[in-house]
C-alpha cells in the first residue's frame, strides 16, 4: 500500500463536488492508503492555513479560485500560464506547481460528440477560469470562439448582443458558468433559447444536474447535448497523474 498521502479540493461551497467521491472510490478500489478532503473556504486567503499541513501532496482548485491561488504558488506550468487558471496543485518539497487540466479534459471529451469534426466556431458563455480553459483548448483545436460575459471588455460581447444571427453561426454553445448547478437547477445563462435550431450543439460545464436547465431547453430545441461529467473524469485523471509524476 501507499503511504498515507493528504488530496483535496479547494474551493467555496463544495458539498455537492464531483472530486471527494471520485477519488474515494479511487483510493478504495485500488488500495490506495491516501486520504481526500474538502477544503471548503470562504476566502483565498484561507489557502495558507490548508497547505501548512505537511501531509497534504496535491490539490484540485474549483469556482471560485482557478485565478487567486496562482498568487500563492511558486512555479506554474505552461499551459496554466497560458490559460491564466490552475485546477491542480503539486505540492512537493514545500514547493506548489500549478497545472491546468481543465483543458485536456474539455478537449478529449467534446472530440467524442458526434458532429465534432463539423465545428468550426463556439460561442463561450462566461470568462472565468473555466471558460480560460476552454478557450485554450478550442484554439488547440483551431476552433473560433466568441466569449460572452457580463462584464464588458473588448475581448467579449454582453449577453443582450447574443442575436438569432449569431447563435446561428455558433454551431457549439458552451456553458462555462456555474449557472444551473445543483440547488439553483432552474437558472440558466440568459440567451434566447428560442433562436435554438437541431444545428446547434450544447455542451454544459455543469453535470450536477445531470441535464442541467441550459441543456434541458436544448433538448427541446434539437440539439445535441452534453454535460461536464466526462471533462471532469478526465481532467481528474490527468491531476492524479501530475501527482504522482
Amino acid at each position: 500500500m501507499r503511504e498515507n498521502k493528504i488530496y483535496g479540493l479547494l474551493g467555496k461551497n463544495i458539498d455537492y463536488s464531483f472530486s471527494k467521491n471520485f477519488f474515494s472510490k479511487k483510493f478504495k478500489n485500488e488500495n490506495i492508503n491516501c486520504k481526500y478532503l474538502n477544503f471548503d473556504i470562504q476566502n483565498i486567503s484561507e489557502f495558507k492555513s490548508i497547505i501548512s499541513d505537511k501531509n497534504i501532496s496535491g490539490l484540485n482548485v474549483t469556482i471560485p479560485y482557478k485565478e487567486d491561488v496562482i498568487k500563492y504558488i511558486d512555479k506554474i506550468s505552461s499551459d496554466a500560464k497560458s490559460i491564466g487558471a490552475v485546477n491542480t496543485i503539486k505540492i512537493s518539497n514545500e514547493k506548489l506547481t500549478g497545472y491546468n487540466t481543465d483543458h485536456i479534459g474539455f478537449s478529449k471529451s467534446i472530440e467524442k460528440i458526434d458532429g465534432f469534426k463539423k465545428i468550426e466556431s463556439a460561442l463561450i458563455l462566461g470568462s472565468g477560469g473555466a471558460s480560460k480553459a476552454v478557450q485554450f483548448a478550442l484554439e488547440k483545436m483551431n476552433i473560433k470562439h466568441t466569449i460572452v460575459s457580463r462584464s464588458n471588455s473588448i475581448e467579449c460581447i454582453n449577453y443582450d448582443q447574443v442575436s438569432e444571427k449569431i447563435i446561428k453561426n455558433h454551431k457549439l454553445i458552451i456553458n462555462c458558468t456555474p449557472l444551473g448547478t445543483f440547488p439553483d437547477i432552474e437558472r440558466c445563462p440568459e440567451i434566447d433559447y428560442g433562436f435554438l435550431s437541431p444545428f446547434n450543439i450544447l455542451y454544459d460545464l455543469v453535470y450536477n444536474p445531470k441535464q442541467s436547465s441550459f441543456l434541458s431547453k436544448g433538448l427541446k430545441a434539437g440539439c445535441k447535448i452534453k454535460n461536464g461529467l466526462e471533462m471532469l473524469e478526465i481532467q481528474a485523471i490527468e491531476s492524479w497523474k501530475i501527482w504522482n509524476s
